[in-house]
């Protein structure tokens, strides 16, 4: 009967450290994040998967199109805003939503998205059309068009449905581009500190047209992300190079958006 209870209690003990062992894998599984100084304190920019990315600055964090399973966010602080771009599972996942501490976070969403989205969140509901702007918590968000090349309505991203954006944290600008093409209005930014840059055939673009785009709005920094399409992961190391061969001023940096696929 004793050994009966001590395998009763070990197994005990195993079933509680088990989700706690899950989430230290999947905090440390996370590729570092960047930090850049912005007029009202750092910004810090954590990649998280794909499309998304955590920004946490002036005590607010920033959720961008979280996905993937709520797992993947562990240690990071609740969201004050969550930026959704599109309806695609890989943008608008209300599993990973359900998942997260998001009850008392500001959704800011194109109309596509706030009809989707469960009605637990209908109250904390914001929409943005194609360049319409929020201000908020100190910051501000734009909505910049986001959609396929040529522009039709069967498109995969028609134009109108979902939002890039463009975020002002404390003096700078982070363009996050969602799943676009090199369209006029992602060349016409001005004065982007940082961008968030996708590049994965069919959904999107390729890597020329994506370096074309960027080199056309010179962003200081570039990420290439949400590179994962069709034939696996995108050439963004071709990306880079591509970049710099004509602007070695643009700071190109990449980060492993799919820890689990290396």
């Amino acid at each position: 009967m004793k050994s009966i209870l001590v395998l009763t209690a070990a197994l005990a003990a195993l079933a509680i450290q088990a989700p706690a062992q899950t989430t230290s894998l999947a905090a440390t599984s996370r590729v570092a994040a960047d930090q850049l100084a912005t007029s009202k304190g750092p910004l810090t920019i954590q990649p998280i998967t794909h499309g998304s990315v955590v920004f946490t600055w002036n005590g607010k964090t920033i959720y961008v199109d979280p996905y993937g399973g709520a797992a993947a966010y562990a240690g990071l602080a609740a969201p004050d805003v969550v930026l959704i771009t599109d309806i695609h599972g890989d943008h608008l996942d209300p599993k990973t939503l359900a998942g997260l501490s998001v009850g008392k976070a500001l959704l800011v969403v194109p109309k596509a998205v706030a009809e989707q989205l469960p009605a637990e969140y209908k109250t904390r509901v914001r929409i943005l059309g194609n360049s319409q702007r929020l201000d908020t918590l100190g910051l501000s968000v734009s909505a910049i068009p986001m959609y396929n090349l040529p522009v039709a309505a069967d498109a995969r991203h028609p134009k109108g449905r979902g939002n890039g954006y463009v975020l002002k944290l404390g003096g700078k600008n982070v363009y996050l581009s969602g799943d676009t093409e090199d369209i006029a209005e992602m060349r016409a930014l001005k004065n982007i500190d940082v961008a968030f840059v996708c590049m994965n055939l069919p959904y999107t673009m390729d890597v020329q047209q994506a370096a074309q785009g960027v080199l056309a709005f010179k962003p200081g920094i570039v990420y290439p992300y949400h590179y994962r399409g069709q034939n696996g992961l995108s050439d963004v190391d071709g990306f880079k190079k591509a970049v710099n061969a004509a602007n070695k001023n643009i700071d190109v940096r990449l980060r492993n958006w799919y820890p689990a696929a290396q």
